[in-house]
């Protein structure tokens, strides 16, 4: 199995020493680096490296897993990824080593975190969505067009023949969402003289 190392610092002050020397240690036989890269996103040139280098049968690590990610679910579909392409990931300091049973463990019970963490934050929108409607308040974009102008677009596609495209072009409209507006006017008139 061959180990390729990944390592990160937030700062141009920071150093890498330490995670290098840890790295090197765990028998890393090429270490891939950022400097100044805050760990946000996964989007930085030495992790892309690493991950394109990586392959089937070998191992990433890291010398912790905030080094990785900041988020536990971005770190969780990161890991999952590399577990699906056959890679074997691996932490230092939190002794996360996905080729052992204890590992895959301490990741799995990461992952149940991750997926409840999403559920409490998916529960609370929609409470929030609720006591917001409950209020009075509108939730989501506002329709694009008034029900005067869904009338106006019907009346001068009925009788004055004007294309659709035209129509949406002097609403400032996708010709779909013209087409939308007008069934749903039908469905559920505003007033019984629509």
């Amino acid at each position: 199995m061959k180990k390729i190392g990944y390592a990160r610092v937030s700062t141009n002050e920071q150093h890498l020493d330490l995670q290098l020397k840890a790295l090197e240690l765990s028998g890393c036989h090429r270490v891939f680096t950022d400097h100044g890269i805050s760990g946000s996103t996964f989007d930085r040139p030495g992790l892309t490296e690493a991950l394109d280098r990586v392959q089937t049968g070998d191992m990433l690590v890291v010398w912790r897993l905030d080094r990785l990610g900041r988020s536990l679910i971005d770190l969780i579909g990161a890991i999952n990824d590399l577990g699906n392409r056959g890679i074997e990931f691996r932490s230092l300091n939190e002794a996360i080593d996905t080729s052992t049973s204890g590992g895959r463990l301490t990741f799995h019970i990461m992952a149940a975190m991750a997926e409840f963490e999403r559920a409490i934050i998916s529960e609370r929108t929609k409470a929030g969505m609720s006591a917001a409607r409950s209020r009075g308040s509108f939730i989501g974009r506002p329709p694009a067009l008034t029900p005067q102008q869904i009338l106006e677009a019907r009346d001068a596609l009925a009788t004055d023949k004007v294309s659709l495209d035209v129509l949406a072009e002097r609403y400032k409209v996708h010709p779909r969402t013209l087409v939308r507006g007008m069934k749903q006017s039908l469905l559920f008139p505003s007033n019984p003289g629509v």
